[in-house]
């Protein structure tokens, strides 16, 4: 199964020695810089593509990790070609754009998956046995200011990430959003926050700036059963859940006295088990493609993250 790139800038260059560890046959890359394309020809011994024309009409698969804004363009001429896609996040600049090629992968019947690395995150991933059923979630991420990115707004340079991991925890309607944001250093918002209410009543909180003086991506989930919390840097998680105290002279940990007896409270740390994110990532799409498996981040999931981002720049432009 034949895959090239397109975009070798410092995330195109992280999927390309990836993507050479998959099962894929990695075909050769493009990307419109002619001093970049050459460079990282000689310097990896691929073949670089002078046109994104003469890349696709090579593969059968494509993974596109430009800029945002050249996402749609990219898309759409593989997929009328018949070609399998996997894009980063965001999936595009619009959700306009977004719902047209939702259509496209539909009528020419091929895979899409979109590049929400966050789901691959060890932190999450030994959360596998947990039911998410959240009342309440609150979500920080900050980085670092890094010119890189600044092309499209912190909503969806940053805060997608953790849009898609709500909306992956919470399978309902948003009923309201409210947000509110700030242009420090570029003309988009640099540091947004945004408060998603759901139908079934789950409120998500979430707070995402590119111009913090250190770098955090930490999740809290709060429902019924349990307190959850999810470090997506450091790549730990915690489970504190509160069940009814049993006699149990084996029993070591903290108990609470409430209005309904006596309580123990269990904490439970997961083991992690390291990965490459982008690798597995990309693997799952080779399992996709080849022997049909599920996609496991779909481009109707990339739409619905993107139309929530959306919709809080439009209530940050009201604000």
């Amino acid at each position: 199964m034949r895959i090239g790139l397109v975009g070798v800038g410092h995330l195109g260059k992280i999927h390309l020695k990836c993507l050479l560890k998959t099962k894929f046959e990695f075909t050769g890359f493009f990307d419109p810089d002619l001093n970049i394309r050459k460079t990282t020809e000689e310097l990896y011994g691929l073949r670089a593509f002078d046109s994104l024309e003469s890349l696709i009409d090579a593969v059968d698969c494509i993974d596109i990790v430009s800029p945002t804004t050249y996402h749609f363009d990219i898309a759409k001429a593989a997929i009328i070609l018949g070609k399998h896609v996997f894009i980063e996040k965001p999936l595009t600049e619009t959700t306009a754009q977004a719902k047209e090629l939702v259509d496209l992968a539909a009528l020419h019947k091929v895979k899409v998956q979109v590049g929400h690395v966050e789901r691959y995150n060890p932190a999450i991933r030994s959360l596998s046995d947990i039911h998410f059923q959240p009342k309440f979630i609150e979500g920080h991420r900050l980085a670092v200011f890094n010119p890189r990115g600044t092309d499209v707004s912190v909503v969806l340079d940053l805060m997608i990430h953790d849009i898609d991991i709500v909306l992956s925890m919470i399978k309902e309607d948003v009923k309201d959003v409210r947000a509110n944001g700030v242009c420090i250093v570029s003309k988009t918002p640099d540091i947004c926050n945004a408060r998603i209410e759901f139908e079934g009543g789950a409120v998500a909180n979430l707070t995402a700036s590119r111009i913090s003086m250190k770098n955090m991506r930490k999740i809290r989930i709060f429902q019924d059963d349990a307190y959850i919390s999810l470090d997506f840097l450091d790549k730990e998680a915690q489970v504190i859940k509160i069940e009814n105290h049993i006699d149990d002279d084996n029993f070591s940990g903290m108990t609470m006295h409430t209005n309904d007896g006596l309580k123990r409270i269990i904490i439970d740390t997961p083991s992690i088990m390291q990965n490459n994110a982008i690798e597995d990532e990309l693997n799952d799409f080779y399992e996709a493609v080849v022997n049909g498996a599920p996609v496991s981040v779909t481009i109707e999931d990339g739409f619905r993250a993107l139309h929530l981002a959306q919709l809080i720049q439009d209530k940050i432009e009201e604000a």
